[in-house]
Formats: C-alpha cells, structure tokens, sequence
C-alpha cells in the first residue's frame, strides 16, 4: 500500500475519531467548570450524555448558583431536569430569593415549578407586588339602583402557598363577590357613591386570601357609575304580567260567553225544532178529530178563521212596526 494513502487514512480516522470523542464528552464545559471552580468529573458529564441529559442544561445554571453562593450539586439539578422542571428558571429564583432575603430552599422551588407556576415570577411578585385589576361589576342597592364598581386588588405572592393554593381567578371572584355583598347590604345608592371606601374596608376583612397563593395587601376602587334603575323596571315588568295575566283571564271569560250564547242558540234551535215538530202534528189531529166526530165541520173552519185572523194581524204589525195590542190602544 502507498505510505501516503496509508498516513492521509490514519489521520482522518484519527480526526473523526477526536470529533466523535470531543462531541460526546463536552470538554470546553468541563473547562468553564474548573475555572469557575465547580467541581464536575468529567466521567460524570459523559453520564449524562448516557441518560439523555443536556450537560449544559445543568452546568451553566450550577456555575451561576455556586457564584451565588447556593448550596446545589448536580444530582439536585439532574433529578429536577429528569422530571420535567425548569432548571434555570429555578436557579434564578433560587438567587433572586437569596438577595431578597427570602427563605425558599431548592426543594420548595423545584416542587413550585413542577407544580406549573411561575416561581420566579413568584419570588418578584414577593418583592414588588402584582395589582390585579377586576372586572366592572354591578350590584343592586336596596332602592333598586344598580351601582357599577371596578375594583384594583394588590396582592403579594404567598411562599409557603404556592402549591396548591388557588390564583388569581380566585381573587378575583371573591373580590366580586365582596362587592355584590357590600352594595347590596346599602340603603340606598347614594351611600355607596358617597363613600366609596366602605366597600374595600369591608371587603378587606373577609379574609378574602384564605386559601390562594397570593396575601392581599389593599383594595381600592378605582371606579364606581351608576347604571339601570332595575326597581323600577321589575316593577314595569310586573305590571306588564299582570296585564297579560287580565287578558288572558278576560279572553277566558269571552270565550266562556260565546260559548254559553252558542248553548243558548243550540237550544233555541232544539226547542223550535220541537215546535215545529209539534205544529206538523196539528192538522193529523184536526183530521182525526174530524173523522172521529169530536169536532164539527163548522168549528173547524172557525179554528182556520181564527188562524188567519192572526197571520193577518201579525203581517200588520210588522209593516207598521206596531203590534196589534198597540193598535187597539
């Protein structure tokens, strides 16, 4: 084999084999360990390659905790990174607590960030507190005057409550629902517009932060307008129900007429009917009596004299409109 081929072979095995060596094993992050004066193995770095983890998601932010003073080692930051936490995030917390002078150990940071909060935006909100603004919210006075209210809640992140406390959804219900309770307990509407901070002195002592991640440290309201005069209008809507409520009734008792008059018509009807049936008896009795001998030939054409007699008279009346007892007076 050419000598030539044989070197120019060696020395690319050799650079790939330095290249793979130096992408496993992170050599430069092993420097900037020592030099920051971390103590990390450098076989330690070549495991965590083997269990899937970043070195550098765990060197860097150690560096910067061993420069802050922080009593952390890699098994702590390893474990954190393993289960899904923040490590950095973490580590800055850690810091910003410390300068604070704030008492959060890494157990309580990492369990806040496994807990999907914010931690250190939590350890700022310990520090500068956060204002929560509410939504407007109405209520209504005992004159029927609704009153509108915005409220600012300043509050400050609880520590200690953090896992497992309630957040700002919760603060800001129960603020509202202080308020409603506030307004509604008023007289009249004029006495919360005039004293405005009455409602956050008693909403303030509810105890309102029992059970949430935040300690609320003052409530102001920012805004209070009156709205609707809802009195009045549930006294229109009522008036207008029981408007309904006579029509309905009084449609019911005309319908109940018409259909007492339809009776009456149907029994007019019935009973002339019956009249009619009995007048087309008349002349089978007539003639019965006729052949029988009870009446004479001259009484029945005095019946029939008598009958058209009163056919005349009534044709009289009701040409002239007077009945025939008028026209004998």
């Amino acid at each position: 084999m050419n000598p030539a081929l044989l070197i120019f072979i060696i020395v690319t095995l050799a650079i790939l084999a330095l290249s793979l060596f130096f992408s496993f094993v992170p050599i430069g992050l092993w420097i900037s360990a020592l030099a920051a004066g971390v103590k990390v193995g450098l076989m330690n770095l070549v495991g965590m390659r083997i269990r899937r983890v970043i070195p550098a998601r765990i060197v860097n932010p150690l560096i910067k905790a061993t420069k802050a003073g922080l009593d952390v080692n890699t098994n702590q930051l390893e474990s954190h990174y393993l289960a899904g936490g923040n490590v950095d995030r973490v580590v800055n917390a850690l810091i910003a607590a410390q300068r604070a002078d704030i008492d959060l150990p890494f157990s309580r940071g990492a369990a806040i960030d496994l807990a999907g909060r914010d931690v250190l935006t939590a350890v700022q909100m310990s520090v500068n507190p956060k204002v929560i603004e509410t939504p407007i919210i109405a209520a209504v006075a005992k004159d029927g005057i609704e009153v509108k209210a915005k409220a600012k809640v300043t509050v400050r992140a609880n520590i200690d409550r953090l896992v497992g406390g309630a957040g700002e959804e919760t603060i800001i219900a129960r603020v509202g629902e202080g308020i409603v309770t506030t307004i509604g307990s008023a007289a009249s509407h004029k006495d919360v517009l005039e004293n405005p901070d009455a409602i956050s002195k008693t909403v303030l002592n509810r105890s309102l932060d029992a059970g949430t991640a935040f300690q609320i440290l003052s409530i102001d309201i920012a805004d209070v307008d009156v709205g609707k005069n809802i009195g009045a209008q549930l006294q229109t809507d009522q008036a207008e129900a029981d408007k309904r409520i006579a029509q309905a009734k009084a449609e019911e008792r005309r319908a109940m007429a018409v259909a007492k008059e339809q009776e009456m018509k149907a029994m007019v009807q019935e009973m002339r009917a019956k009249v009619v049936e009995a007048e087309a008896e008349v002349p089978k009795a007539l003639a019965a009596a006729l052949r029988e001998g009870n009446i004479g030939a001259m009484d029945f054409y005095n019946l029939q004299n008598v009958i058209a007699d009163t056919q005349m008279r009534e044709s009289i009346g009701k040409v002239t409109g007077k009945t025939p007892e008028k026209d004998k007076k």
